[in-house]
């Protein structure tokens, strides 16, 4: 790889957009270039003493990393050596410093793609090792090098396809006449995530295609109904919570959730009343919907946090673990800025300064999911951009954000590309890439690409060209939407929730989740909606 010497910085106001055949007319070669120049710059390093070193537990990188390594007495200079990692590699790569935790900016554009060996060697005055200030290995990643696969179809013919390939699952078209769900698809198990998923998308159907507004809403109101029958009654501690799990599914295979419920589960189901609300103009979906976020404001600590995790009959928390917030926020903000609701703004707000003082100040993006414990964990080991992403693009969508809250959702930002995003990979023996490239993956305890962790870094992506029209953002926001188009069944509609090769056996396995594809159609049509407002070229 060449080294980049003279680009614009990341954040550097740009004109002009790009239009949807953009392969044939973005400039790639001044966006890969300043692309390049952007990665020199480390992410939120420890040195800076804003947070911690965040990256023991990573693997991979694509912006020049700082590690935590020791001072060694007597020491007047490091020397940073980085060589491939497999053996007998000739090849090498070297910097001095006169600090153990300088980034590889000076090396970093020049380091080939692959898994590379660090080693930081204390030197004294007269150039002598004296010792080791610490070693590391982790993969050198694909920078971004566009052009990548354009879109293969439209983004609102994209969307709508996906819409119909969840409306008419048999599993989905079993609520036009019942009132409890079809086990058949057993992701039903997560009420509040699938069910209230399946609300909104056919709420979403019923604006988009007027066609099937009757039938669409028979599916989202009986579906609604099963949730409003599961949740706990007024009064209970968790009052107009749906349960996180229906049956044993769940609770026979993760025993540590048995009898339990995620804090932050119920502002899907929430979402999904307040969208049927809007389509029918029934409130008794509205008073569902400020009954669940009455309960919430109950149980919000003095600091502004919530548990993550909490007995579903007492509301007791099962441990000292608390949750990230950022889906709370948007739900607050939904009621107040929709709705008009004041009630909840002191609640909104010290809910804002946890996450700014707490997740932010330390930079532990971790992830809080019902199948992985977070019991044991420590920090920064389970990083995961379903955290970092959506808190960016809340803070990018606020009323007028400040400019260090723009400087944040960057950093958040940056994250999530470094850590989750493969804008390529080598062909395996049998020349196969065993991810779709561009992809996401969820966390680092489910290294897997996952539809809903592109679409969410493509929203904070676009949310960064927005605010500060940057072209490099944008590119990348618009090579990870086209590829959901690429991904998606030009036969059926379906956009497949992982976007990993799979052999035969394990395809068999393969799952699809309906809360994923809606935010793959919602990211689409966003796209659609934004060259139609004229805030991306055509």
């Amino acid at each position: 790889m060449k080294k980049i010497l003279t680009v614009l910085a990341f954040g550097a106001m740009m004109c002009g957009c790009c239009s949807t055949d953009r392969n044939a007319q973005t400039n790639f070669a001044r966006i890969n270039g300043q692309a390049a120049v952007e990665y020199l710059q480390p992410i939120r390093p420890g040195y800076e003493s804003r947070n911690p070193f965040w990256n023991k537990f990573a693997q991979k990188f694509i912006y020049a990393p700082a590690f935590d390594f020791r001072k060694i007495d007597g020491a007047t200079q490091y020397r940073f050596t980085v060589k491939p990692a497999a053996e007998g590699a000739a090849e090498s790569w070297a910097f001095t410093s006169d600090t153990p935790t300088a980034p590889l900016s000076p090396i970093w554009n020049d380091i080939a793609v692959g898994k590379v060996r660090l080693t930081v060697e204390a030197l004294d005055n007269a150039g002598k090792v004296i010792g080791v200030a610490g070693e590391r290995e982790f993969r050198r990643d694909y920078p971004f090098e566009g052009p990548y696969l354009p879109a293969r179809r439209d983004y609102r013919q994209a969307a709508v396809m996906g819409i119909l390939f969840v409306h008419n699952m048999p599993e989905v078209q079993h609520w036009k006449t019942a009132t409890e769900p079809d086990m058949n698809y057993s992701h039903n198990t997560y009420p509040c995530k699938i069910i209230g998923a399946t609300i909104r998308m056919e709420v979403l159907l019923a604006k988009l295609l007027p066609q099937y507004k009757e039938e669409a809403t028979a599916i989202a109101k009986n579906a609604a109904q099963f949730l409003i029958d599961q949740s706990r009654p007024e009064g209970a501690p968790l009052a107009f919570f749906p349960p996180t799990y229906y049956k044993d599914l769940v609770a026979s295979r993760y025993d540590w959730n048995q009898g339990k419920t995620m804090m932050m589960e119920a502002i899907s189901a929430g979402l999904g009343f307040l969208d049927l609300y809007d389509l029918t103009g029934e409130k008794k979906y509205l008073d569902h919907a400020l009954g669940i976020a009455d309960t919430y404001l109950r149980h919000q600590n003095a600091d502004g946090s919530l548990p993550t995790k909490v007995d579903y009959k007492t509301g007791e928390p099962v441990n000292n673990a608390r949750a990230m917030l950022t889906n709370y926020m948007n739900y607050l903000q939904r009621l107040h800025r929709q709705y008009g609701v004041e009630k909840y703004a002191d609640a909104l707000a010290k809910a804002e300064k946890w996450m700014k003082e707490t997740a932010l100040e330390s930079f532990d993006m971790t992830g809080q999911f019902e199948d992985v414990t977070i019991l044991g964990l420590e920090p920064y080991e389970n990083l995961t951009n379903c955290t970092a992403a959506p808190y960016a693009s809340y803070l990018l969508t606020k009323d007028n954000p400040s400019e260090q809250e723009i400087a944040d959702a960057i950093d958040l930002t940056r994250l999530c590309e470094d850590q989750f995003v493969y804008w390529d990979m080598e062909l395996n023996d049998d020349g196969i890439k065993r991810f779709n490239t561009p992809c996401v993956i969820e966390q680092y305890k489910y290294k897997t690409p996952v539809d809903n962790s592109a679409c969410v870094v493509a929203n904070a992506l676009l949310n960064i060209y927005l605010t500060t029209g940057s072209e490099v953002a944008l590119a990348k926001a618009t090579a990870l939407i086209d590829n959901v188009t690429v991904m998606q069944n030009s036969l059926n509609g379906q956009i497949p929730t992982t976007w990993d090769y799979r052999n035969t056996k394990r395809d068999r396995n393969r799952t699809y989740w309906i809360n994923c594809s809606y935010s793959s159609i919602t990211t689409l049509l966003r796209m659609a909606d934004l060259i139609d407002a004229g805030k991306i070229s055509k």
